[in-house]
């Protein structure tokens, strides 16, 4: 088992670089960088001259991994290591100073000048190679007493130790580390909560301009949500902060307000909202996993039936009827289950009553249930058909137990082995499969976002929910075959001679 798993893991983990790698080069080599900035109001109303759009595009491509930039200051902060004397002007005796710089940095940087100013700025295309290298190798963050290097704070204290904290109580709190509280308890799934280790798959734009991949995906949505908050300095107030959020900014950029709730000498004032809303995460595991459960409640019975009486009429209907549902577009059902549904006082939309009602949830889950249930019957069926010529089953007949002693006995406990394996999987692929349900249902999921994300050129975002369902899919697949053995201990995962 342990040897299986290990391999398992190793095999995973390449078959995850492959596929992101993959989709990493497709979507920054062939989506138009022109068609970024489409859904950017900056870069369209705000952004005037011609010069601040080009610094406005470099900035953007620098944020995103395209480029290295140096606008016209950096380059003259970088430029005075070799002349003092240099200045921002567009004369020739300071391009030669630039050029001379910029010929220092090695192959791939240029020098190039704004069009009205003629100001000097430097610029260099980062291969996809190493831009992919980049973001592997940047992928998993490790928090640590010297993670923050902060020159306006020269004497930040640099620890990691278990305190009674007044604001969260026990925790693993760190000076030093980006994050405050390290490892916290609070009465939210899955109740105990680390920062140590997190991801970076990057950074939203243009949609979620400048918020972290990770963090669009896992925070609340909607308008804030005020609690009862308790502040290190005591001060109790309603407030939307997220004191578990607490990040390190520089004690300069303190306001008097973090000054009253944090104290004058606390540098982790940074904090995140409470959201009313569920995260999109956590919004599509559950119409993910409900959907699951109601194809499994819809498709073995139904199996169960067509198997007992197979060749009969029923065992014919219901095979008509499975693949008719099978061929059937999936926005064809989306849209008569949500007509019907509306009919009968549901909302066709989630935005109508939103995550506080259940009824929101009802038509999304019910749909992808709907989905999934003909598969689950056509498998289920077979896995029985199968069975029903096994030696074991005909030993049970020659024994004298009757066709629906058999399968509840025998046959139903076999059938199950290969459909539990699949359950991990099926919730992954239901979860990742749901884009059309939840941009029909303006659902504010996982799902609606890859097409959001797709439609606006929000390549970073893109990237980082094909990496999500990749791990997710071998996760699954790993579940999948531990619950396999746990139903029937004679199934070995591993290649000992006789194992299964």
């Amino acid at each position: 088992m342990k040897k299986y798993i290990i391999e398992r893991i190793f095999r995973s983990l390449i078959s995850i670089v492959l596929v992101t790698t993959l989709t990493y080069v497709i979507v920054f080599t062939l989506v138009p960088t022109s068609l970024i900035f489409k859904q950017d109001p900056n870069y369209n109303k705000m952004v005037t001259t011609q010069d601040k759009k080009d610094n406005y595009r470099n900035s953007i491509f620098e944020r995103m991994g395209y480029i290295s930039y140096y606008n016209s200051r950096e380059l003259e902060n970088k430029a005075e290591k070799i002349d003092k004397n240099v200045t921002t002007e567009p004369t020739k005796a300071n391009e030669k100073i630039y050029q001379k710089y910029i010929d220092s940095l090695g192959k791939g940087w240029e020098l190039k000048r704004f069009e009205e100013s003629k100001g000097f700025y430097a610029v260099r295309i980062i291969p996809i190679y190493e831009r992919v290298w980049n973001f592997f190798s940047h992928l998993v963050v490790i928090d640590h007493p010297w993670k923050i290097q902060d020159p306006k704070n020269p004497n930040l204290k640099r620890y990691v130790r278990p305190e009674i904290d007044p604001a969260v109580g026990p925790a693993l709190v760190g000076s030093g580390t980006t994050h405050k509280y390290l490892v916290y308890f609070n009465g939210q799934f899955p109740f105990v909560h680390q920062n140590i280790v997190s991801f970076d798959l990057g950074t939203s734009y243009p949609t979620y301009a400048n918020i972290p991949v990770i963090q669009v995906i896992t925070q609340g949505q909607g308008r804030t949500l005020s609690k009862e908050v308790t502040f290190p300095t005591g001060v109790k107030k309603f407030s939307p902060v997220d004191i578990y959020s607490r990040t390190y900014k520089t004690p300069s950029q303190m306001d008097s307000r973090d000054r009253l709730n944090f104290g004058k000498d606390d540098a982790y004032t940074s904090t995140q909202n409470n959201h009313a809303e569920p995260s999109m995460i956590s919004n599509s595991f559950k119409i993910g996993i409900i959907g699951v459960l109601l194809s499994y409640v819809f498709g073995l019975p139904i199996g169960m039936m067509m198997a007992y009486y197979k060749d009969g009429l029923f065992d014919r209907f219901s095979t008509a009827a499975t693949t008719f549902m099978l061929a059937l577009p999936s926005i064809a059902l989306i849209y008569i289950v949500r007509f019907l549904g509306s009919n009968l006082g549901l909302p066709d939309t989630f935005p109508l009553l939103g995550a506080s009602d259940p009824k929101s949830y009802v038509l999304p889950a019910l749909i992808l249930g709907i989905l999934g249930t003909p598969s689950t019957v056509i498998w289920f069926r077979r896995y029985l058909v199968d069975l029903q010529g096994s030696d074991f089953v005909r030993f049970a007949r020659a024994k004298g137990l009757t066709e629906a002693e058999i399968s509840k006995k025998h046959l139903f406990k076999h059938a199950m082995v290969p459909i539990v394996n699949g359950i991990p999987q099926a919730i992954v692929a239901t979860i990742a499969g749901a884009t059309l349900t939840e941009t029909v249902f303006a659902f504010p999921g996982m799902g609606k976002m890859l097409i959001d994300a797709i439609k606006s050129a929000n390549n970073t975002m893109v990237v980082g929910l094909v990496f999500i369902f990749a791990v997710l899919a071998i996760l699954a697949l790993l579940a999948g075959d531990i619950l396999m053995t746990i139903l029937d201990p004679r199934i070995k995962l591993s290649n000992n001679k006789g194992g299964k």
